[in-house]
């Protein structure tokens, strides 16, 4: 991926644990790299397609001389996750604050902290069988976007699919999303639950009716196996109802462990 550097931009600002450095302040270096896509931007010649750097510098200063951290571990990790939210076409971004005057009575160039941040790519699929289908999907998806951490980028069609595992119940409402989030795993998975709860699923039968099913079934790459957590999701390349919706909005995202498209593993499914 294609990238905009800013290297060691001074910034007087009043971060560290002393508190002669929350109130008398020091200078800062920031050197930042931003991942994205500058192809559009330099075809067309258009600032607008790309991400102006002197507004990250504004952006970057404004953010360190209008907060104060004792760590520059915290301050680094919070203007990462700012100039993210801030600034759409930054996908990932490696970013390093220098602290020239650290206070060890010693002679150094510089204490620094490096950092790397970025949207992570997610797939979920979603389902609801009980009161307005419909309405329930929305509304999670709505509750997705509001975070502030989250934004869902593509929603399939909903389709009407059978109910598994034997219980009898009504017809469900099924489709897939593609996302980015700035959360780990397990904090997305904290956001899917609470979401739930929202919208008032109850969890007495196993397969049982619900308001709202929300499954993550990839993120990134990644292969987890936990007990709260397994990724990919193990029974999406044996549910027609997963795969049907998934296929639309990502027919050749690839399987991390079976090295197959979805639209391929619809296929097998199917035949």
């Amino acid at each position: 991926m294609d990238s905009i550097k800013i290297s060691n931009l001074e910034v007087f600002a009043y971060h560290g644990v002393l508190k002669e450095e929350n109130s008398l302040g020091q200078k800062f270096l920031i050197s930042v790299e931003l991942f994205t896509d500058i192809s559009e931007a330099a075809k067309g010649d258009d600032i607008s397609k790309s991400i102006n750097y002197a507004s990250v510098c504004r952006c970057i200063e404004e953010f360190l001389t209008s907060h104060t951290y004792k760590l520059i571990e915290t301050t680094a990790n919070r203007l990462a996750m700012h100039l993210l939210k801030t600034y759409d076409r930054i996908q990932r971004l490696i970013l390093e604050i220098k602290k020239p005057w650290a206070p060890i009575l010693m002679s150094l160039e510089t204490v620094s902290v490096r950092i790397e941040r970025g949207w992570h790519k997610v797939y979920l699929g979603i389902g609801s069988n009980m009161g307005d289908k419909e309405a329930n999907l929305n509304e999670a998806i709505r509750l997705l976007n509001e975070d502030e951490d989250c934004r869902v980028r593509r929603v399939s069609s909903f389709i009407i699919t059978k109910p598994v595992g034997g219980v009898e119940q009504d017809d469900f409402l099924n489709g897939a999303l593609y996302m980015e989030t700035l959360k780990s795993p397990e904090e997305l998975l904290d956001l899917l639950m609470r979401i739930e709860k929202e919208l008032k699923r109850e969890r007495i039968i196993r397969w049982g009716p619900r308001t709202i099913d929300l499954d993550m079934l990839f993120y990134d790459d990644e292969i987890i196996n936990t007990e709260r957590l397994i990724l990919p999701h193990p029974e999406l390349i044996n549910r027609e109802f997963v795969l049907q919706p998934l296929s639309e909005i990502a027919p050749g995202l690839k399987h991390p462990l079976y090295g197959e498209t979805i639209l391929q593993l619809r296929r097998k499914l199917e035949a």
